[in-house]
């Protein structure tokens, strides 16, 4: 792989890899279940890293980080006074199948990259972004517990706002 088919590549990945953390930071904004929010909150500070793993990666090539690639779809909000796990259900799954969808999108041209640095990197980013979709899948599922049991048998009882509290 040339030196210029590998910038490209690296811009490529970046650029829709950014515009699927920008989709999981708007579905977060209406994932008002505790725990999924949370399991949202800890794929989206993943998935930065990412993103800053390809923008150093980039910078090798004095190239600065993409835009990304397209803007994704936001997920509306569920309606309703009490919203339940499944109220989730469609948001979650949406946000699996994208993931799902990149990785095998980007699996065989990754597969054949021969910068052995770049390619190890990237294959990370690959399989972690598999684990999101099994937490995905499993929230989608209406499981609550996808990052941890609770230490006590409390109800659970209330929601994450859409925007933080600012003075």
């Amino acid at each position: 792989m040339h030196k210029d088919e590998l910038r490209q590549l690296l811009n490529d990945f970046a650029a829709e890899r950014l515009a699927i953390l920008q989709r999981h930071e708007a579905s977060a904004r209406v994932v008002s279940n505790y725990d999924f929010n949370n399991t949202y909150q800890y794929v989206i500070a993943r998935e930065e890293t990412h993103v800053a793993w390809v923008q150093n990666a980039l910078a090798e090539f004095g190239v600065a980080l993409p835009h990304a690639a397209t803007a994704l779809p936001v997920p509306e909000a569920p309606k309703g006074k009490k919203l339940v796990p499944s109220s989730f259900k469609g948001i979650l799954d949406e946000d699996a199948g994208s993931l799902r969808r990149f990785v095998e999108r980007w699996r065989p041209r990754i597969d054949v990259m021969t910068h052995a640095r770049h390619r190890t990197m990237l294959n990370v980013v690959l399989g972690e972004s598999l684990e999101h979709v099994r937490l995905f899948e499993q929230a989608a599922g209406g499981d609550e517990d996808v990052l941890g049991r609770r230490t006590s048998q409390a109800e659970r009882v209330g929601a994450v706002l859409p925007h933080r509290w600012m003075e």
